[in-house]
């Protein structure tokens, strides 16, 4: 239509009725940007939807190469006698200069600067929408870049993630160290005197803490948070409303909104998070005092990394105010995530730590409680390496001592 002149009228009445679409609040925002010219790319589109978010199984890539082929064949044969000999001849100048890319260099290696370089190869002229074999090379080369580079982070995750795993310590470090604080003063035995956190633990919780972040599962819900929280308010609480339906016939799926929640409140925060997760050091403690510190997050004397510029955020308050009318005040779903997401989404500011704090609280203190994650006071133990032990270290961690580094290097 947009290549004839008979049709320009009926081009401005679809592009009126397109803008008139997009001006509802309700429209997807993802589509923003549609007009009769994104329009007219849609074949484009469709192809490389096909393309990059199915599973590229070999049935697969054989039926879309067959079905692409089939089309070029089609087109062709409506102008040419012989369509095949035709597009063949059209096949071969393409071919020749991939094979000079790829002959300098190796097809997996440097796949991503491979790509862009045969990107610029596959380019002749104009964009036609029409030239389906050009999408395709193109497609082909994004997708392996893509799958190259996922691959290649993937692994790196893996390597570091079990190198952090087998570097939490071993007997004779955690020996060692207590060793120390004994010439240091520091007290070692078990009886009226609280014993600190020993070297061991504290290196198996840091490993826990940053492990999660790593995980490749965390990952790829931040991703999806990012993407979610990146619409308007009205369109990600429809998002949650529907997940939240479908969840309730399902065990874990409230579980995992919450989740999904909480990491989209710190997504813009992830590197800097896993950068301060990193350089956390050991340094003598008792769970007891670390308690006590954490308490006085209800006095709003220490923020950490949540500065009360971050509480003005109206998305991330937003988010806050759906989870907590979502839980409905309970903190059953709350209980069931990672202690360090607990810890490290739910600001000072917010009444989710309040509850989260009493929670914690009732069970230090050995009331009854429906969350007990612990038999240290049933067994007459201290709480040393349980659950509860590390929620606290980790509210610690991300609250009180991060608010100490902040303003130690603002003062310095």
């Amino acid at each position: 239509m947009s290549s004839s002149d008979v049709y320009q009228d009926s081009i401005k009445e679809l592009d009126a009725a397109l803008c008139q679409m997009k001006s509802n609040p309700y429209f997807p925002q993802g589509l923003a940007n549609l007009s009769c010219d994104t329009l007219s790319r849609a074949r484009s589109f469709v192809l490389a939807h096909l393309f990059q978010t199915l599973p590229l199984r070999d049935s697969h890539l054989k039926a879309f190469l067959t079905a692409v082929i089939e089309m070029e064949l089609e087109r062709v044969s409506e102008s040419e006698h012989d369509c095949l000999s035709v597009y063949l001849n059209k096949l071969k100048p393409r071919n020749l200069q991939l094979d000079l890319v790829l002959e300098r260099r190796g097809f997996v290696k440097d796949s991503m600067v491979l790509s862009e370089e045969i990107s610029q190869t596959v380019k002749f002229g104009k964009f036609c929408d029409n030239d389906l074999t050009k999408l395709t090379l193109q497609e082909v080369f994004k997708r392996q870049s893509a799958v190259s580079c996922i691959s290649t982070v993937e692994t790196g995750l893996d390597v570091l993630s079990n190198a952090i795993r087998c570097s939490s310590g071993t007997e004779s470090d955690s020996s060692m160290l207590e060793e120390q604080l004994k010439l240091d003063g520091a007290p070692s035995s078990v009886g009226e005197i609280e014993k600190p956190v020993d070297f061991f633990t504290w290196n198996h919780w840091k490993s826990k803490m940053v492990s999660y972040f790593l995980d490749k599962r965390t990952i790829r819900l931040v991703s999806g948070a990012s993407m979610i929280f990146s619409a308007p308010k009205m369109q990600w609480l429809q998002v949650f409303e529907r997940l939240n339906t479908s969840a309730d016939c399902k065990n874990d799926g409230s579980s995992e909104i919450v989740e999904l929640l909480l990491l989209g409140r710190i997504a813009s925060q992830w590197n800097c998070l896993i950068e301060y997760a990193t350089s956390v050091s050991y340094f003598s403690a008792t769970i007891s005092n670390l308690y006590y510190e954490v308490c006085s997050l209800l006095t709003g004397r220490a923020q950490g990394f949540h500065s009360s510029e971050r509480a003005a955020d109206s998305k991330e308050s937003d988010i806050l105010e759906y989870l907590a009318r979502l839980q409905g005040y309970q903190l059953s779903l709350l209980w069931k995530q990672s202690p360090v997401l607990a810890a490290v989404a739910i600001p000072s500011w917010s009444p989710l730590l309040r509850l989260y704090l009493g929670e914690i609280e009732t069970q230090f203190k050995g009331d009854s409680s429906a969350q007990r994650c612990c038999s240290c006071i049933q067994d007459r133990k201290q709480h040393k390496d349980c659950e509860l032990a590390e929620r606290i270290w980790c509210l610690y961690i991300f609250h009180i001592f991060a608010s100490h580094v902040m303003y130690g290097a603002n003062s310095s």
